[in-house]
């Protein structure tokens, strides 16, 4: 599973076997958050959150809306298909 970005202490990874919709899993210090990337430039939804605070998803939504284009293009890549 390939880290894509990484950014402000949060890892934002694509796993390679992995399936539709396009998504990112976010993770830093044991948690884990899952957000639809509604590529090519919609607006992020929060899937699932594994332990982080309500101020840290507002920080992760906006860093996975700030490089939706470069995860959108490496779910491409990595998948061949947006979904």
């Amino acid at each position: 599973m390939p880290t894509i970005v990484f950014a402000e202490g949060y890892k934002f990874q694509i796993f390679v076997q992995d399936h539709l919709p396009a998504h990112v899993h976010v993770f830093a210090r044991g948690c884990e958050a899952i957000f639809y990337l509604m590529c090519p430039n919609g607006v992020v939804v929060l899937r699932n959150n594994d332990g982080f605070k309500p101020s840290e998803i507002r920080t992760i939504r906006h860093l996975v809306q700030q490089h939706q284009t470069t995860l959108c293009l490496a779910w491409e890549e990595i998948h061949g298909d947006l979904g």
